[in-house]
């Protein structure tokens, strides 16, 4: 794997290469097309093809160049109509200053000026040939430039720039964008080389709604089983059951009695006179 090609600075890191190792970028499908023969390494035992990292690299670093080249950033869009790729071109989109389109792409959207979604471009970015092939083919019809993740059996008619790599897992998809975002703000100066971008890479990657709201839920469950349960303190003047509690009128009673009785029937003098009454029997 040489990359002659590249000056220094633009030489990947091995910390790149490994995290393109670990997001399968490497992995094609069991179908090639012609025009990808370039791109293909070798193929497995179980047919799956083999992409190159170096070429996927240098192809990467090409595309940067171009995208800094724009002078107004709002002039490219990146488009995916894949759900794996909806939250990344969002968020390349967000940190580059482009323009993304995530979801369906309306016919027209390029050549059709009485729309109100039509916008002119001056490059476009597609993360599937074969999914976004109407905004590609648009993109012909006003000599606007493509560049595209390809699989090893996309089609890259009207593909001016193919990056070779998995296209359709969305560890692979949201590391590819993260790293074309990276690099795009180290070419304009946002970003310094000596130092990682402060952005994580997970930020890009596809979150599923179920997956969330499952993670959640086993997260509160958790801390159920774990937070310790206390129990409400019994107010003291609430009767305990089994134990013996006078009633409130018999309170009452005894407490006018007490007040009624003259002091001297119940304090006794120093000399023993005056003693308290016996008590009186039940």
């Amino acid at each position: 794997m040489a990359f002659e090609s590249l000056p220094p600075c633009l030489q990947p890191k091995e910390e790149d290469i490994q995290m393109m190792l670990a997001a399968n970028v490497q992995n094609g499908t069991k179908n090639s097309d012609n025009m990808m023969n370039d791109y293909i390494w070798r193929r497995r035992n179980d047919g799956v093809h083999v992409l190159n990292i170096g070429k996927t690299w240098e192809k990467l670093m090409l595309a940067a160049r171009i995208i800094v080249a724009i002078e107004n950033p709002e002039d490219v869009i990146a488009i995916s109509a894949r759900p794996y790729g909806m939250r990344a071109v969002l968020k390349f989109a967000h940190y580059t200053g482009a323009q993304c389109i995530a979801g369906r792409f309306t016919p027209g959207t390029f050549t059709n000026q009485i729309t109100k979604q039509f916008r002119e471009p001056r490059l476009l970015i597609v993360t599937d040939p074969r999914t976004d092939s109407q905004a590609v083919r648009e993109s012909s019809y006003v000599n606007v430039p493509v560049i595209a993740l390809c699989d090893s059996d996309s089609p890259l008619q009207y593909v001016d720039v193919a990056i070779p790599a998995n296209n359709k897992g969305k560890h692979s998809i949201g590391l590819l964008y993260w790293m074309l975002a990276r690099e795009v703000l180290r070419l304009r100066g946002s970003v310094s080389r000596q130092s990682d971008w402060d952005v994580p890479v997970d930020l890009f990657f596809h979150r599923d709604i179920e997956e969330l709201k499952k993670n959640d839920e086993e997260q509160q469950a958790n801390e159920a089983a774990v937070a310790p349960v206390y129990e409400e303190e019994v107010a003291l003047t609430q009767p305990v059951e089994g134990e013996f509690a006078a009633p409130a009128e018999t309170e009452n009673a005894f407490a006018a009695e007490a007040a009624a009785a003259p002091d001297a029937a119940y304090v006794a003098g120093w000399d023993g006179e005056g003693a308290a009454p016996a008590a009186t029997e039940w």
